[in-house]
């Protein structure tokens, strides 16, 4: 037998009582004794806008963006946002993205900058070879190696608010101690312990802007923040160039001295910043600029996208990890794009040339930085706007293997192998895409998000520790016997791991019964229909329970809302 629950005008099928004006057709919403079927087990069918959504949602729920908005949104969502939805979204940008975004900016600034003072008096002055360059990345990867999985189990005990400035701290300082460094002895050791306090950041970061943005909003933000590797790497060859043409020989110090002293002296304050910037997560927060109101109103945004919020974390849990495919899906591709970095040696190849002063040699790659920004904004864009992470990793994979196939074959033109040497840079959104497609496929899994990156960067740190030894050894410089085929051979396979991520996530969808909500995210049966269910009063209509302990879920037949004109 079927019972009429609600027949009610308003925008989806059902208005807020305030609203008395109704603005579409009367709808009559008829439910089978049995639960419904369409609404949770196709993937095609998505539930109803309105439907169970919480009220605070709905205070703009009939919003409509003019024309000018819905052209500029299509360049950054926040444009054709209700104005509630605007204001948070902004607030978040301001002051999570934007922090997150100078920060890793300051890091970065330290690792391009190791380079430049290698070929820019550091190596004169300390009596350094060849392959000590290699040697103090090296030290550098194991100091990541080390501290990024525990950094993970600590941010999910401590606040990000705290652990995060904190070791920001740490890193200014020892950025600062490099600057006095008199031996390469001295440089091992600083390199470690600042790889160790950095690798901290890009896991940490990417769990919490994970926790706050949707999914038509993430995959931006996160290749804006991956971004500030290249905006640092520019930044960093004009600094140096600037540095070095000022302030070299400034009382008694050389130019690369003081460019270590500059990081480390902007870190400082920045970490004072981010004890009041990073919001920790929507559950947690405590960030003075989201009143009370806003606070509730990123609780329910994340909720109904169905975002897990941080749980427990349980050794049985982790052993449950261990037994799925969900690590391996995503360490696997991370690792090897991790492993395939090449850019760095662009300047060997610019100084062999002879034809180039100090100040050229290291601003001629910050084209490839340039290149590698309108990069990140074009893929992201076309990602969030197409709701697709795949298709578009895979286009920014493909560039990294190109240019690594030119560089394999050596002998082409020169203005061939500078695109090559500029070209990787175009595949720098591979990290952000991969880790916001995790952000999605398991969303149901806060501690999971975040310990992932940590992994897949420590081993991929390990990895890197000594495989630029074998495959570019400076003394090989510019032109590499195996250096270039080798990470040839690896972004194909890394493509190729990209596939089979998305075949897998396709497939534990089906396994586990899992359907799509209206955002396209997983979620499990139970809960999409727990969410089309509950809290109908606002509209007018009657709560209707769900008898979860004596329904089988497998036997939800049918779900109807029929048109009463």
């Amino acid at each position: 037998m079927e019972r009429q629950v609600a027949q009610h005008k308003g925008i989806h099928g059902f208005e807020h009582p305030d609203n008395a004006s109704g603005i579409c057709s009367d709808l009559t919403v008829t439910i089978p004794d049995s639960y419904v079927e369409n609404a949770a087990s196709s993937m095609e069918n998505r539930t109803q806008d309105v439907l169970g959504r919480d009220p605070i949602l709905l205070e703009e729920v009939e919003y409509c963006p003019t024309k000018y908005q819905r052209i500029m949104g299509r360049l950054w969502d926040t444009f054709h946002k209700p104005p509630k939805e605007r204001k948070f979204v902004r607030r978040l940008d301001f002051y999570l993205l934007l922090y997150s975004m100078v920060s890793f900016i300051i890091k970065t600034l330290d690792s391009g900058n190791i380079s430049n003072a290698f070929v820019s008096g550091m190596k004169e002055e300390l009596a350094l070879n060849q392959q000590e360059r290699n040697l103090f990345n090296t030290a550098f990867d194991l100091g990541g190696l080390i501290g990024a999985i525990p950094s993970q189990f600590i941010l999910i005990r401590i606040r990000p608010s705290i652990w995060l400035p904190s070791c920001e701290i740490i890193w200014s300082l020892l950025v600062m101690g490099m600057a006095s460094s008199k031996s390469a002895r001295d440089v091992y050791i600083y390199r470690f312990f600042v790889g160790m306090t950095q690798a901290v950041a890009y896991p940490g970061f990417s769990m919490v802007l994970g926790s706050w943005y949707l999914p038509g909003e993430l995959a931006k933000r996160l290749s804006l923040y991956d971004g500030s590797y290249t905006i640092a790497n520019m930044m960093a060859g004009y600094l140096q160039a600037l540095v070095y043409a000022t302030l070299n020989g400034k009382y008694g110090l050389s130019g690369w001295r003081w460019l270590f002293l500059i990081d480390g002296i902007i870190g400082i304050p920045l970490a004072i910043f981010g004890y009041f910037c990073i919001p920790d997560f929507p559950t947690t927060t405590r960030a003075f600029w989201l009143s009370n109101d806003l606070r509730k109103y990123a609780v329910a945004r994340m909720a109904e996208a169905g975002r897990k919020p941080p749980r427990k974390l349980t050794w049985r849990r982790v052993w449950g990890w261990i037994k799925t495919w969900r690590p391996y899906g995503y360490v696997f591709p991370y690792v090897l794009f991790a492993i395939t970095s090449t850019y760095s040696y662009f300047n060997l190849w610019l100084k062999s040339l002879d034809i180039y002063t100090v100040e050229q040699v290291n601003l001629i790659p910050t084209g490839g930085f340039a290149l590698g920004l309108v990069s990140a904004y074009a893929l992201a864009n076309l990602s969030d706007r197409t709701g697709k992470r795949c298709p578009w990793l895979l286009i920014a994979i493909f560039f990294r293997f190109l240019s690594s196939l030119l560089l394999a074959i050596w002998y082409i033109p020169f203005w061939l192998k500078m695109i090559a040497f500029l070209l990787p840079m175009a595949g720098e959104p591979t990290w952000a895409l991969l880790t916001t497609w995790i952000q999605e496929v398991f969303q149901d899994d806060a501690e999971l998000r975040g310990i992932l990156p940590a992994v897949g960067g420590a081993l991929g740190s390990g990895i890197k520790a000594g495989l630029p030894l074998a495959l570019f050894p400076t003394d090989q410089a510019p032109k590499y016997k195996f250096g270039y085929k080798v990470t040839t051979v690896i972004i194909f396979v890394e493509f190729w791991g990209v596939v089979w991520f998305g075949y897998m996530a396709k497939r534990e969808l089906k396994q586990r019964k899992v359907v799509l909500n209206q955002f396209g995210l997983p979620v499990l049966r139970e809960e999409l229909l727990a969410c089309t269910y509950r809290d109908l009063s606002p509209f007018g209509v009657e709560k209707i329970p769900l008898e979860s302990g004596e329904t089988d879920m497998n036997e939800v037949k049918d779900f109807a809302i029929t048109d009463a004109r």
